[in-house]
C-alpha cells in the first residue's frame, strides 16, 4: 500500500521534471538547437502536426537550424508556422530547405529568458510539492482508517520527503544548466 503511494508519487514527480525539461529545451538561447522547433505545431492538411513529423531538422552550424520537409509542398506552411510562433526568427526558404539563422541574444533578452526559466522551475517545484502533499494525505488517510500503523505512516512520509528532495534537486539542476546556457556568450 505504501509502496503504491510512493510509486505513484515518483511517477508524477518524474513527469513534472520531464515537462520542465521539455519546456526548457524549447527556449531559445544564443545557440541553435533542434529542440527550438521540433515541437512547433504546423497546420498540415487541416491537422495540427509537430514539425519533427513533417521534416528532418538538423543543426549544420552552431547558429543555424536546417529544416528539410519530407513533402516539398509543405514548405510554405512550415514557414508560416515559424513566422507565427513566438521564436522571433525569420525563415530563409530556398525551395527545398528552410534555414533559420539564430542571432546572438541581447543582454536584455537573456535577462527575460532567465526570469522565464526561473518561473518554469518554480512551477515544477510547486507541482512536485503538490504531489508530496497528495501522497502524505493518502498515507494519513490509510493510518486513520487503520490500514497501516502510525510508524509505517511516518516512515512512508519520510520516504515521500526523500523523493521530493531528490526531484526538487534535479529540477534546480536543470534550471541552473539552462541559466548557464542562456548566459553563455
Amino acid at each position: 500500500m505504501i509502496k503504491d503511494v510512493l510509486k505513484d508519487a515518483e511517477e508524477r514527480m518524474k513527469s513534472a521534471l520531464a515537462v520542465l525539461e521539455e519546456d526548457l529545451q524549447g527556449m531559445r538561447t544564443g545557440r541553435a538547437s533542434t529542440g527550438l522547433v521540433e515541437r512547433l505545431t504546423v497546420e498540415y492538411y487541416g491537422t495540427p502536426t509537430p514539425l519533427f513529423q513533417l521534416a528532418t531538422i538538423t543543426v549544420p552550424e552552431p547558429q543555424l537550424i536546417a529544416i528539410r520537409p519530407f513533402d516539398k509542398g509543405s514548405l510554405k506552411i512550415i514557414e508560416k508556422a515559424i513566422l507565427a510562433s513566438e521564436l522571433g526568427l525569420t525563415p530563409n526558404n530556398d525551395g527545398t530547405i528552410i534555414r533559420l539563422s539564430i542571432p546572438p541574444l541581447t543582454q536584455e533578452r537573456r535577462m527575460e529568458l532567465q526570469k522565464l526559466v526561473n518561473r518554469r522551475v518554480e512551477e515544477a517545484r510547486v507541482a512536485v510539492r503538490n504531489v508530496r502533499r497528495s501522497a502524505i494525505d493518502d498515507l494519513r488517510e490509510f493510518e486513520k482508517e487503520k490500514m497501516i500503523s502510525e510508524d509505517e505512516s511516518k516512515r512512508g512520509q519520510e520516504d515521500v520527503q526523500k523523493l521530493t528532495d531528490k526531484y526538487i534537486h534535479q529540477i534546480e539542476e536543470a534550471g541552473k544548466r539552462k541559466d548557464a546556457e542562456i548566459m553563455e556568450v
